[in-house]
């Protein structure tokens, strides 16, 4: 699909049906993840990808719980997705780098509190939208998820190292045509004059 083509089609997806995904599709998108900017040549990201009810459900077991479930009209749509890539970065894998000669003048790599933006987020960022133009290329559908509960367990079930955080989740599959639009949608857009100034705000 052409880039800005898969652009302007990119949209959150919030309600899947269970067919899976086709494995090499999932091997396209998550290159497009490895392909994506990372400071200093770091590599300071890193997916879990999870496929299939039984690998989805520690997902789902660790990060909501059965009240949050029972509330959200959205739960059975968004559980569906058949695959989950979890979005991790490590602060640490940063300062080291920027600890290194070559980067030393930046003065960064004492201990992240030195970073007045902290490359591990953008770069991790830089890696989802990698995801969501490469899942509407294979004609798929794509959700970001925040996370705000449960990161501890789900690190533990899944074995992830100390010093990786969790960024978010994204979640693939294809979509069930049901409506599940955010609310978010109604407010009114700014105007690109608003957003974009030539030559000086």
């Amino acid at each position: 699909m052409e880039l800005h083509e898969a652009i302007r089609r990119r949209s959150m997806v919030r309600s899947f049906t269970n067919d899976p995904v086709d494995p090499s599709a999932l091997d396209r998108i998550v290159s497009a993840a490895l392909r994506a900017p990372t400071a200093g040549n770091t590599g300071g990201t890193a997916w879990v990808t999870l496929v299939g009810p039984e690998q989805t459900a520690t997902y789902w077991d660790t990060t909501t719980d059965e009240a949050w479930r029972a509330a959200s009209a959205r739960f059975e749509g968004l559980r569906r997705a058949p695959v989950i890539l979890l979005a991790y970065s490590s602060a640490g894998a940063y300062v080291e780098r920027y600890a290194e000669p070559d980067k030393a003048d930046a003065h960064l790599g004492a201990d992240p509190g030195h970073w007045p933006v902290p490359y591990w987020t953008g770069d991790a960022a830089f890696g989802v939208m990698s995801v969501l133009l490469a899942a509407v290329d294979a004609d798929l559908g794509a959700c970001v998820l925040g996370n705000f509960r449960g990161e501890g367990a789900l690190n533990g079930a899944l074995g992830v190292p100390a010093g990786w955080q969790l960024f978010c989740a994204v979640l693939i599959g294809h979509a069930d045509g049901q409506d599940h639009r955010s609310a978010s949608l109604d407010r009114p857009t700014a105007a690109p004059a608003d957003r974009v100034h030539w030559g000086r705000w």
